[in-house]
């Protein structure tokens, strides 16, 4: 039998439930096996791959002709630990929340505020996920990452990795050219939490926790992303479809002139980063729906698959969107989910 399926119909593949079809498709736990796949890859002249993980943050918008190599290599790990200090090591195919849920139960410091972040492991890093005030990159120690041409396994610092706003080197310079394998986080045994972000704060009060730990923030932010965004099993996103772009301070002024009530936020390099949730909703999209494309009622950042839209469609409407927000702002929306 051989290791790697043809014509495999993805839809469970991607959360947002999408219906597209890969022309092969092989899981792999370990680097042996993936070297495996690529070796029979390469007997059968398959050239094309692409490595996919919780495929939380991807939009098909068509049928790959490719190999997906789908990273489903497990595992944590503690590397090193002190009194200060413990570098945990996770499989790049663990689910993140996984993670997450082992650190907080130890009481472990830095990982809280990305609680129920979907996705793998491996995806963290790509995308350096952030959310409620929290950077990966603010508890990335090291990776792992296998060449998938050359075959060599490769270390990366954080300086390597060149992480910017849900950007990294694996979504630019390095794209398609590696499989990261594991990821190691520096986490702290004596957390100072981060609960500045608004709603954490908010939510910490109204669960009556005047000095809160680790398990009460990750607690406090599950809560606000279940009361604010679409659990991908019920209804098919992405999460945020979009990132809050970055503006100068001028052009923030002539905006907050033009809307009073704009929210912008400003960055210590001195440009103002935009909510680009409440410039959407002021376009009128919140809660649009055409056919089973839409934007989530109570998170206007969030596009939705009610059910059967194609991704060509939900493309479609993030498109109208970026021009709806170019043309009442001034502003150029981009997305962050990755486009296939």
């Amino acid at each position: 039998m051989n290791s790697i399926a043809e014509n495999v119909n993805l839809k469970s593949y991607n959360t947002f439930g999408i219906h597209a079809n890969a022309r092969y498709l092989a899981g792999f736990t370990a680097v042996a096996e993936l070297e495996e796949i690529l070796a029979e890859a390469r007997q059968r002249n398959i050239a094309q791959h692409m490595v996919l993980g919780g495929g939380s943050n991807v939009l098909f918008t068509q049928d790959f002709k490719g190999l997906i190599l789908h990273n489903q290599i497990p595992g944590i790990e503690v590397l090193q630990e002190d009194d200060d200090i413990v570098l945990l090591k996770a499989g790049a195919g663990l689910p993140w929340h996984e993670l997450v849920m082992f650190a907080v139960g130890k009481g472990w410091g830095g990982l809280e505020n990305l609680s129920l972040i979907p996705g793998f492991v491996g995806a963290g890093p790509m995308q350096n996920i952030g959310a409620y005030g929290v950077e990966l990159k603010d508890v990335f120690y090291s990776l792992e990452a296998y060449h998938l041409q050359d075959g060599a396994m490769q270390i990366f610092n954080a300086k390597d990795c060149a992480f910017g706003y849900r950007e990294s080197v694996f979504k630019k310079a390095l794209k398609n050219q590696f499989a990261i394998t594991s990821v190691t986080f520096r986490l702290a045994k004596t957390p100072v939490l981060n609960t500045s972000y608004g709603a954490i704060a908010q939510q910490l009060e109204e669960m009556k926790i005047v000095h809160p730990g680790v398990a009460d923030v990750s607690q406090a932010v599950i809560h606000i992303r279940q009361s604010k965004l679409p659990d991908p099993k019920q209804i098919g996103n992405a999460g945020s479809f979009f990132k809050n772009p970055e503006v100068s301070v001028q052009q923030f002024k002539q905006i907050k002139k033009a809307f009073p009530q704009a929210v912008g936020y400003t960055l210590p390099h001195g440009s103002v980063k935009l909510a680009a949730g409440w410039m959407i909703e002021q376009c009128g999209w919140k809660g649009y729906r055409k056919g089973d494309a839409g934007c989530h009622a109570r998170q206007a950042l969030v596009l939705v698959n009610y059910g059967n839209a194609n991704g060509s469609e939900i493309l479609s409407l993030s498109e109208e969107i970026i021009q709806s927000v170019q043309l009442k702002f001034g502003v150029s929306l981009e997305r962050e989910v990755n486009l296939l």
